[in-house]
């Protein structure tokens, strides 16, 4: 079975017991999910033990001004990013003093934004020993996009602890 095949509960519990198990820390970044990631991680039983928090930076200049991403950037292409999603991991990483982090940022829905169509997203999730993000073109309704962001960001985050 594939991280992919599991619930986002299933995805979240085996989150939480490998940071547990590795003694590290998670954090989140989050903007189109709007806090369902850390609503994800915090629905697991012993979650306290590595969850350090999220910050839900929805608007662009937050991005900037709470999490480090490059106002120059942010400016130039909009928060719908590979590498604003990455900034953001690392910034919320550092403010929040984690080991690993996760970040989401794209177009909900229901219609375009940004230049960009409603289900485009990009995760990232970092940790000392690298990073890895990815484009995400998800169909359905605004609710469905954010939900499918969340457990492909915890699968993302899974792929990473893998590779540690």
């Amino acid at each position: 079975m594939t991280y992919s095949q599991l619930s986002t509960y299933e995805l979240a519990q085996s989150l939480v017991a490998r940071l547990t198990q590795a003694d590290l820390t998670i954090a989140a970044a989050e903007s189109l999910t709007g806090g369902l990631v850390c609503s994800a991680l915090v629905d697991v039983p012993g979650a306290s033990a590595v969850l350090r928090g999220s910050v839900t930076a929805y608007a662009t200049e937050l991005k900037a001004q709470v999490l480090g991403v490059d106002a120059a950037r942010l400016a130039s292409v909009g928060p719908v990013d590979a590498q604003v999603a990455q900034e953001m991991a690392d910034g919320v990483a550092q403010l929040l003093g984690a080991d690993v982090a996760v970040a989401t940022t794209g177009v909900a829905g229901p219609g375009p934004a940004d230049g960009h169509e409603a289900g485009t997203v990009y995760i990232a999730a970092i940790a000392p020993w690298g990073s890895v993000w990815r484009l995400l073109e998800l169909e359905g309704q605004r609710s469905q996009v954010r939900t499918q962001t969340v457990h492909q960001v915890l699968v993302l985050a899974l792929e990473l602890l893998d590779q540690a």
